[in-house]
């Protein structure tokens, strides 16, 4: 009777599995903390988790030993759906559908996302040979941007304010968010943050300034809660997504491109 019992609970579960696409948590596994990380969050981590731990073990020296314990972190993390720096930051994405996100947007009122208390900051600047008004007015047709900026997918204007973001993630994955501009002063700056139930939480800026020798500094400013937690910018840095590069190298596409006109044949064919 026991194995009976135990073959059907396996057969149940196959079932499940197979008519989901998906691992289900039962309620034991929640109940000290229970699941707050959305289903994307939950494959990042474990194929994250993975990378890390098959990379710590061929390597033995303490980068390796690290690399072990912050995957096996993260594989845990995938499989019971709960991130504990989450729960001490009280957020929780658990709730969200990213494939209907990515599908289409919303069509519902904006609601502003409360201001990034944690998180990484990233400032950086460019001083590019154009004038202020010609590149004010390229960056605030946020569907620019995505020919510069590498881990951009595609941005859709849906009015003067709101914007529906799409960008890559680490581990060959995709991410998506609403976004409104909460200030504007032509030629001087353009500052944006999320919408409340967004994966992404983040509040951004681009300042421009006349450069002392000519031409225009460009500013920017982005301060952001990433989607795996705190760990989640190790993991990154591995997969080659370490935010501050990023916006470096992001800024440095935006010069040649507002100076000269073109990407790097390499860059064009990519983008």
């Amino acid at each position: 009777m026991a194995s009976e019992a135990n073959a059907a609970g396996t057969a149940s579960a196959a079932g499940a599995a197979s008519d989901t696409g998906t691992w289900e948590v039962s309620a034991e596994d929640e109940d000290w903390g229970g699941a707050n990380i959305s289903e994307t969050e939950r494959w990042a981590s474990l194929a994250g988790g993975g990378a890390l731990l098959l990379f710590g073990l061929k390597r033995r020296s303490w980068l390796g030993t690290f690399c072990i314990l912050k995957g096996a972190y993260l594989i845990y993390r995938g499989v019971t759906r709960h991130c504990r720096i989450y729960g001490a930051l009280g957020i929780d994405t658990s709730g969200q559908d990213l494939e209907a996100e990515l599908a289409e947007p919303r069509e519902q009122s904006f609601k502003p996302h409360t201001p990034v208390k944690h998180g990484i900051v990233v400032e950086k600047s460019v001083t590019v040979a154009k004038p202020r008004a010609e590149l004010f007015s390229f960056w605030r047709n946020f569907e620019n941007l995505p020919r510069f900026m590498n881990h951009l997918k595609e941005v859709r204007v849906l009015d003067d304010r709101r914007s529906h973001w799409v960008a890559k993630a680490p581990a060959g994955g995709r991410i998506a968010w609403d976004a409104a501009i909460t200030d504007e002063r032509e030629n001087e700056v353009i500052a944006w943050h999320s919408a409340q139930d967004s994966p992404v939480h983040n509040t951004g800026s681009v300042r421009f300034h006349d450069a002392p020798g000519g031409g225009t500094e460009v500013k920017v400013v982005l301060q952001y809660q990433p989607p795996a937690g705190a760990v989640g910018a190790a993991v990154a840095r591995l997969f080659g997504e370490e935010p501050s590069q990023q916006i470096e190298e992001d800024l440095l596409r935006f010069k040649q491109l507002m100076e000269t006109g073109e990407l790097p044949v390499a860059e064009a064919e990519q983008s």
